[in-house]
């Protein structure tokens, strides 16, 4: 894990402490072992999480500068990509924000034993919003829901000038394509598609910065979001 995390940041151009990739590995390794008892990932092979967890989830670093910021991880599932970006930048404020109450017991559990800090939040992301609109300076996401659907959840968190940070795939453009009102109904511009070609498939991360507030009666209800997206 930690000789293909070693060469995949040579490659992203990134630059960690072996201490920073040992925690790194120590996180992969914690959750391929939970992962026994609790359904976190499909992708459980050493190469395959660093690839396609660690890495990936790097790929942030190389679109924004997250010193001294403020970020929220909507919907971060196992804690990807928040967890590596708290490991990899201490200096920024990692918020965890998850509804499934187990998964994120359990990173309250075992993150303090790594010494990663992060804040866990176990709440709906339409519903957490009410404490924290437009408190963060980035707001990423990763395998939640279709960007049409997504940008309502994020966006409200973002403060004018920050920036969504969409982790996609393949289909990245493809569902760009479809939200352009969404984009615009939520006080976003398109900014820039930066891809990162990863086991030979397309991993992208769509930036979309906040140039006006979101008007409050966004999020809606989830049901409704996602039987009507913008």
């Amino acid at each position: 894990m930690k000789n293909t995390l070693t060469e995949g940041l040579t490659q992203l151009g990134l630059t960690l402490s072996e201490t920073q990739m040992d925690t790194l590995c120590a996180f992969g390794k914690a959750v391929v072992k939970q992962n026994e008892v609790m359904n976190l990932t499909a992708i459980t092979e050493d190469t395959a999480v660093a690839r396609l967890h660690l890495l990936d989830s790097l790929t942030v670093l190389c679109c924004a500068d997250l010193k001294g910021k403020r970020l929220i991880d909507v919907g971060c599932g196992a804690g990807f990509p928040g967890v590596p970006l708290a490991i990899a930048c201490p200096e920024a404020k990692i918020t965890l924000l998850d509804s499934l109450g187990k998964r994120m017991k359990w990173l309250e559990t075992v993150l303090p034993t790594l010494g990663i800090q992060a804040e866990c939040v176990t709440a709906r992301a339409e519903e957490a919003v009410a404490q924290r609109r437009e408190q963060y300076d980035f707001a990423t996401s990763r395998a939640v829901a279709r960007l049409n659907i997504l940008l309502e959840l994020t966006a409200p968190y973002v403060k004018v000038g920050g920036a969504v940070l969409a982790l996609k795939g393949a289909a990245a453009k493809e569902e760009l394509a479809e939200c352009k009102n969404a984009i615009r109904q939520l006080g976003l511009r398109l900014e820039a598609v930066k891809e990162f070609p990863i086991d030979g498939t397309s991993h992208a991360i769509i930036i979309l910065r906040k140039v006006a507030p979101t008007l409050k009666q966004y999020p809606r209800r989830y049901a409704k979001i996602k039987q009507s997206p913008l």
